[in-house]
């Protein structure tokens, strides 16, 4: 997958909607982990052993996944609180 990065026609693409791209090249593992994590979590609670009518149907599920991991899922690395509320406790005591 490496040529992509580097394909002339992709990096245009890139640059013409308005896109910054960020890995060098292969292996860069550090600009993507973050992003890694939250596709494999998707993958693993919200795609597997499922099927959708079309678009919309998908779309309405990914959105209602993504509500009740920010808004309802409480993580034990968060102290037991959910992303929404770990955000605007540092966000208040940055106040």
């Amino acid at each position: 997958m490496g040529w992509q990065r580097r394909h002339a026609t992709y990096v245009k693409a890139l640059a013409e909607n308005g896109f910054t791209q960020s890995m060098s090249r292969k292996g860069d593992c550090i600009d993507n982990g973050a992003t890694e994590q939250v596709f494999g979590h998707l993958k693993d609670e919200f795609f597997r052993g499922r099927d959708w009518g079309g678009f919309e149907s998908f779309k309405r599920g990914l959105e209602a996944c993504i509500h009740h991991w920010s808004h309802t899922r409480r993580q034990v690395k968060l102290k037991g609180l959910t992303p929404v509320e770990f955000r605007e406790q540092a966000l208040r005591g940055a106040a």
